[in-house]
């Protein structure tokens, strides 16, 4: 019984020990995390950064918290991620579309805003790297003092928008462009040309695999390989629903076009496929 009841405590304290030491207290982060979304045209642009707080300190200055002429993590903790949902021009300098990591050189009328390939949170890891675009950010001074750091995106337009570096009395802004009329105006010019062949093809080949409406699947399958450049796995499609529908005769020559096709390609899968289809249409 003893040797019971002493199991049981220690159990107990073990227990009660491993709660308390693994038992976190939550307090404010002294530089909380943020992550704000803008869409611009027709993408987004999302940033991910921490805002630090003025807290009476002198911020932007030679001797100041951010001093000038020296490399900045742009916020606080993790490294500033930039995501553009599409090809953006910055200040004149072209960036393609992804993530982007930002590390700034603010000085008292402009800043030097350095966008690199995002790898990892750790802002130190890109100080010696080059990155892929420079961009300028105009200072201008505030007439009031922000408190929070905070970075959004502002002056919006169709095709536009100033990303905003904004705290203390300061605030730096840089200029963003995107192509949106050139890829509204071919969009519209794609929609009202009609489906392409590569829409006949999906649209005959789902029917197909629902084995539904056959007679359409076939005319509109057949709209793809009609052209002067038919592929080898779309006219295999048409085979299929030729011996579906019972037209052996046409399936069979379909499936040898395929088979011909699939040769010049170098896909022997296809060529064996067709084979194989043609051996039990030729039965038929």
């Amino acid at each position: 019984m003893k040797k019971l009841l002493f199991s049981i405590c220690t159990i107990a304290l073990v227990a009660f020990f491993a709660t308390t030491t693994t038992a976190q207290i939550k307090t404010p982060a002294p530089s909380p995390a943020n992550t704000t979304t803008q869409a611009i045209g027709l993408s987004d642009v999302t940033i991910t950064y921490s805002r630090p707080s003025v807290k009476g300190r002198k911020v932007f200055a030679a001797d100041g918290l951010v001093p000038y002429g020296k490399v900045w993590r742009t916020g606080a903790n993790a490294v500033t991620k930039i995501s553009f949902g599409a090809d953006v021009n910055v200040s004149g300098k072209d960036l393609k579309k992804g993530d982007y990591a930002v590390l700034t050189i603010p000085n008292a009328d402009a800043w030097a805003v350095h966008f690199y390939t995002y790898e990892s949170g750790s802002w130190n890891s890109y100080v010696e790297k080059t990155p892929v675009a420079i961009a300028t950010a105009k200072v201008k001074a505030l007439p009031f003092s922000v408190e929070s750091f905070i970075i959004m995106v502002n002056n919006i337009t169709d095709d536009s928008g100033n990303l905003e570096f904004i705290w203390d009395n300061v605030v730096a802004a840089v200029p963003m462009k995107f192509e949106v009329q050139k890829n509204v105006l071919a969009a519209i010019d794609k929609t009202l040309a009609g489906p392409t062949a590569g829409d006949y093809y999906a649209a005959g080949n789902y029917l197909l695999s629902i084995n539904k409406d056959l007679d359409k699947a076939l005319m509109y399958v057949q709209k793809a390989t009609k052209g002067e450049n038919p592929k080898f796995w779309q006219v295999r499609r048409e085979a299929l629903i030729l011996g579906k529908l019972g037209k052996t005769k046409e399936a069979i020559a379909a499936a040898k076009l395929s088979k011909d096709l699939a040769m010049k390609a170098g896909n022997d899968d296809y060529v064996k496929m067709n084979e194989d289809s043609i051996a039990k249409w030729m039965k038929m």
